[in-house]
């Protein structure tokens, strides 16, 4: 696991994230946390995200052995294709949310690093009999390439064109460039060689993208709805309330028509006949607060507890907002608090998950009804 502060941080302006977040050891800013979030969505921002762990599978049967443990349904991926994928205990709650791509015999995956060694040691206690060999691949790091931009540096890549969503290419020199779907419409990620971080970093910022922080990231991802495990999920998380419900067409970590993986019960169970206690919405806050509520916070409505607070950020248009695991029967209109500051649901935010389940009507059918 790499827990030293990323080379990147050298660059001049770079201010580390702030101390005791997962983001500590990477840049929150480079002067112009704003400037930075409107290079991103607009035009093209390059971003450390080398704290990402990082793990390698090898082995004629990794993507059936993988298929059999997670999720998702990754037996037939393709070469160059990626997919996000969970793995849930056996009540169904999410344990790690990773991504993954299949290139050239083997199987890369990046997840957050206070999850990376758990993740790793899951899979090595699953191997047992199958021909799959997972590996710390700490040698590797993570760079976003985020903004409509992007397409202007394919010289800089070394790339004749850019992959589509969820298709990886390789670069030159080893590692690969993935389209992601998020944290907005135009996101690569560069998984390369850790000793050539400083290198694809001057290589990319001399191109034209702008250096942009963790913080940039962090509120694009809020205002796309994308949780971020650990922060956004707390231990009873399950995965309809987060949103990874979905194959890799829809964008999701969990495919609803594959076979047998642990936790799948509970899956269906959700699915067919009932719904999640929560989901996740995007909250306003009141930004007179003198600080900022912080992840893990009670959000209350009259006094009474009604979810848990994830991710807070100030965005450069809407101001202070932040992710939250909400009970399903509290209305978009309700007067809520967090912490230190008032609070409202985005009701564009709010899934809308009230159509009848097949189950259910199934069911219902049978009783005549």
């Amino acid at each position: 696991m790499v827990d030293a502060p990323s080379p990147v941080l050298s660059v001049p302006g770079a201010v580390a994230g702030p101390p005791g977040t997962p983001d500590a050891t990477v840049a929150w800013h480079y002067g112009n946390p704003f400037g930075e979030q409107r290079a991103a969505a607009e035009r093209v921002a390059v971003i450390d995200r080398s704290h990402r762990f990082v793990l390698s599978i090898t082995g004629a049967e990794r993507l059936t052995w993988l298929h059999t443990i997670s999720s998702q349904h990754v037996a037939n991926l393709a070469d160059g294709r990626s997919a996000e994928n969970l793995d849930l205990d056996l009540n169904g709650r999410v344990q790690h949310h990773f991504v993954l791509t299949d290139l050239d015999g083997t199987v890369w995956i990046d997840t957050e690093a206070d999850h990376g060694p758990a993740l790793l040691d899951f899979l090595r206690k699953m191997v047992f009999w199958a021909d799959a060999q997972p590996r710390e691949a700490t040698d590797h790091a993570v760079l976003s390439l985020l903004g409509p931009r992007v397409g202007e540096l394919t010289t800089a890549l070394g790339v004749a064109e850019l992959p589509d969503t969820y298709a990886a290419v390789p670069l030159p020199g080893g590692g690969f460039l993935r389209r992601m779907p998020w944290p907005t419409a135009d996101s690569f990620d560069l998984v390369i060689p850790r000793e050539r971080l400083t290198e694809w970093w001057g290589k990319l910022t001399e191109a034209g993208a702008e250096p942009a922080g963790m913080w940039a990231f962090e509120a694009l991802r809020v205002t796309a709805l994308r949780p971020r495990i650990g922060l956004d999920t707390d231990e009873r998380t399950i995965p309809h309330e987060a949103r990874w419900i979905g194959g890799p067409d829809e964008h999701g970590a969990v495919h609803l028509d594959k076979g047998c993986y642990r936790g799948q019960e509970t899956v269906a169970r959700v699915h067919n006949l009932g719904k999640p206690p929560r989901h996740l919405v995007l909250l306003h806050l009141d930004g007179s607060a003198d600080e900022r509520p912080t992840p893990g916070t009670d959000v209350t409505a009259g006094g009474r507890a009604v979810g848990r607070l994830g991710t807070v950020v100030d965005h450069y248009e809407l101001g202070p907002i932040a992710l939250a695991l909400i009970k399903r029967a509290i209305p978009a209109g309700t007067e809520l608090v967090a912490g230190p500051s008032a609070a409202s649901i985005d009701p564009d935010s709010v899934p809308a998950d009230d159509a009848p389940q097949a189950g259910r009507l199934a069911v219902d059918r049978l009783r005549g009804r």
